[in-house]
This record gives structure tokens, sequence and C-alpha cells, in this order.
């Protein structure tokens, strides 16, 4: 179910999660000469950075590296999911990009709260397990992630 959230990130706390709840995020559109850029810095693979090379390749052209995919993602699900709590996740269970993402695609981002629980020990916060799906244009995820996050509680049980 899409939803929206009754906080800003900066006062948004556990409660105000609603396991089901789909939240979308945004999108961006990636041009070439980005998907270029990033590689040719952080992932230099012939498929990301050589436009030749790209063209006699799989995939008929230069597609993104799935890790500009997944840092384009997390600055839409930093600014429109996560509390701006200072608490630090303890990681993904698992991601996917199932397709490429090509240059002039538009991408969504959208992030689904799957469990959400009270921690045992720590009686300030709570565990989020969530979905985040990058869809494109075409209605085809393209990346996927199972991201974990601790978020502050409102009201702390004792």
């Amino acid at each position: 179910m899409l939803m929206d959230f009754p906080t800003p990130p900066s006062d948004r706390r556990f409660e105000d999660y609603a396991v089901g709840g789909t939240y979308l995020l945004g999108s961006f559109t990636v041009s070439e000469d980005e998907i270029i850029r990033f590689a040719r810095q952080y992932d230099p693979q012939t498929m990301h950075v050589d436009r030749a090379i790209a063209g006699q390749g799989p995939f008929g052209g230069v597609i993104a590296s799935g890790w500009q995919t997944v840092a384009l993602a997390m600055r839409l699900l930093v600014d429109n999911f996560l509390p701006h709590d200072g608490l630090a996740a303890p990681g993904i269970d698992e991601l996917r990009w199932p397709r490429p993402v090509r240059p002039g695609d538009t991408l969504r981002v959208q992030a689904t709260v799957q469990q959400a629980r009270r921690s045992l020990s720590k009686p300030d916060r709570g565990l989020i397990h969530g979905l985040m799906e990058v869809i494109n244009q075409d209605g085809d995820v393209v990346m996927s992630m199972k991201p974990m996050n601790f978020v502050r509680v409102r009201t702390p049980e004792v």
C-alpha cells in the first residue's frame, strides 16, 4: 500500500514506519556522461567506460555500474526515508541488479517496510527490515536490496 510519512525525516521515529507500507522516494535520470565519469573513478570496467567495447558486448552499449545505482538510490533513501537520528545501519541482507541501467533511463526509488520490531537490548530504538527497489521507466526493477535500519523510538519501553 502506497503511503506518506506523517513526519519529516528530522522528526521521524520508529512508530512512523508502517509494516507493509510502500513509500515513493523520488526519481533520477542518468546520462551516459555521468555513467562514464562515475565508472572511471570507481568501477572502470569496459562495459561502463568504453563506448566502442561496450557497443560490441552483450549489452550493446555503455551501462551504469551497479554501485552508481546504489549510490544514487541511497541519496533518495537518506533524504526521504531514513530518519535523521544519527543511528547507523547494521547492513543489508541482499543486493541484486537484475537489469542494466542504460543512459537516459529515468529511475524511481521506492521502499517497503517488511518487518519492524523494537530492540530487546536497546529500548531507545527499533529495527526495520525493508525492501528498496529501483524501477526504470518501463516498470522493470533494475536494483533491489533489503536494508536493515535502526530507528529511535518516540517512547522507550521500560
